[in-house]
């Protein structure tokens, strides 16, 4: 199943600096083809606040970070 993601967004991530906790996971949900409501759902927020994660325009809080740290490496291992 592919989830779609929309060319701006891919190329936002893609634009944006893999510095970012939020970049880094972007892309590799694109890669993985994981949706941003899963990952939404997996972090308890909102898809608006992962679309903003993935384009590198806010990053992940301090209470949250970890999780997308760990959340990275799983996916990076599959």
């Amino acid at each position: 199943m592919s989830y779609g993601y929309s060319q701006s967004l891919v190329y936002a991530n893609k634009k944006a600096s893999v510095k970012s906790l939020g970049v880094a996971l972007g892309r590799a949900c694109i890669k993985k083809n994981i949706s941003v409501s899963t990952v939404a759902d997996y972090f308890g927020v909102s898809r608006m606040t992962v679309y903003n994660w993935f384009k590198g325009d806010t990053a992940p809080d301090s209470l949250v970070h970890a999780r997308v740290e760990r959340y990275i490496a799983s996916l990076n291992k599959k």
